[in-house]
């Protein structure tokens, strides 16, 4: 794996890639959660909701984490361990979803 299969470098800096390996329904509904979640963020700040700010992060950070694009490097953990993880990120945040009623 070279370092443009692992790196998007925009305006000079360099963003970790989404885990290649991850099936595109799993991918797709984390990408999902990630849109709700900046939005949520940008939501929250114009409210001046301290704590729905942290909220939305928390699940930015979620969403980021099951993609691969957060924590461990993808491209040093066995495959079943990355879709494990992303598996584990995508419950936690239907949970969320579940929990606030939407």
């Amino acid at each position: 794996m070279t370092d443009d299969e692992r790196w998007l470098v925009i305006d000079g800096r360099r963003w970790r890639r989404t885990d290649p390996c991850l099936p595109d329904d799993l991918a797709a509904a984390l990408r999902s959660h990630l849109g709700k979640g900046r939005s949520g963020v940008g939501v929250a700040k114009r409210a001046g909701d301290d704590a729905a700010v942290a909220a939305a992060r928390h699940r930015v950070g979620l969403a980021k984490h099951g993609l691969g694009e957060r924590g461990p490097y993808w491209w040093d953990e066995p495959e079943h361990d990355r879709v494990a993880r992303a598996r584990a990120a995508l419950a936690e945040l239907d949970g969320l979803e579940s929990a606030a009623g939407r």
